[in-house]
């Protein structure tokens, strides 16, 4: 789903941690981990202690990858999120937001891709609200289009937050798979954080972003779900 983490050096640190995580949760939700990136969840760096419930969260998850069956993470990943017929859970976020039936968010979120100069990679098929896709947006916005931080959480407030935590608690409810319960108790924590993080920005007040971006993790050549250039390119 991804090209790698190709981080410019330009970005400062905290952005470059932030794009990290991005990319690697856009991995996770993509589909399920190989040995490579289970192995380097199991050896990546602690976060910084003032993480909080995020570093609780990082180390939980590095445990799990520590222990995790490949075959039967795998399993729980079909099991999960695709299933037979309706699966159990659903990863488009517009399915945790959706009030009413004639409305039409995919268009607008779409609308709001080409307005970013964003469009779908022709190698992938999943809708654009699908939350790898829309993690791997953000870690594009961060790392290509390096737009700021108003912007960025424009797009997050929008698209992310509001599906966040259902869909993350959705996750933790399949107790068959206790890997992909860390990935959701993660992905909430970072989320929250990042909302957090926007809110204290918009009041004047920016929380800095400390964690390690030294992850060491190979996420897997992938295609990436996005191509474009700064907004309003082609």
């Amino acid at each position: 789903m991804m090209e790698g983490l190709k981080l410019v050096e330009t970005l400062l640190p905290e952005d470059m941690a932030r794009a990290n995580f991005y990319g690697l949760l856009a991995r996770l939700f993509y589909a399920p981990p190989d040995a490579a990136l289970l192995e380097g969840l199991a050896a990546a760096e602690e976060l910084a202690a003032d993480e909080g419930v995020m570093g609780d969260a990082w180390q939980a998850l590095a445990k799990a990858a520590a222990v995790a069956d490949i075959e039967a993470v795998r399993e729980a990943y079909e099991s999960a999120f695709i299933g037979t017929g309706k699966a159990p859970v659903t990863l488009y976020t517009t399915a945790y937001t959706l009030r009413c039936s004639n409305e039409m968010p995919l268009v607008a979120l779409r609308a709001d891709l080409a307005a970013l100069g964003l469009a779908r990679h022709e190698s992938s098929h999943e809708p654009e609200d699908h939350i790898a896709a829309l993690c791997d947006a953000m870690r594009h916005l961060i790392t290509t289009q390096k737009l700021e931080l108003s912007q960025q959480s424009q797009f997050f407030s929008r698209w992310i937050a509001p599906a966040a935590q259902p869909l993350c608690d959705a996750i933790a409810r399949q107790r068959n798979s206790t890997f992909y319960e860390h990935v959701a108790g993660f992905a909430k924590a970072f989320f929250e954080l990042e909302r957090s993080a926007f809110e204290m920005f918009a009041a004047g007040t920016p929380r800095r972003f400390e964690s390690s971006n030294r992850l060491g993790i190979n996420l897997v050549s992938k295609p990436g779900h996005y191509v474009g250039g700064g907004p309003h390119e082609t």
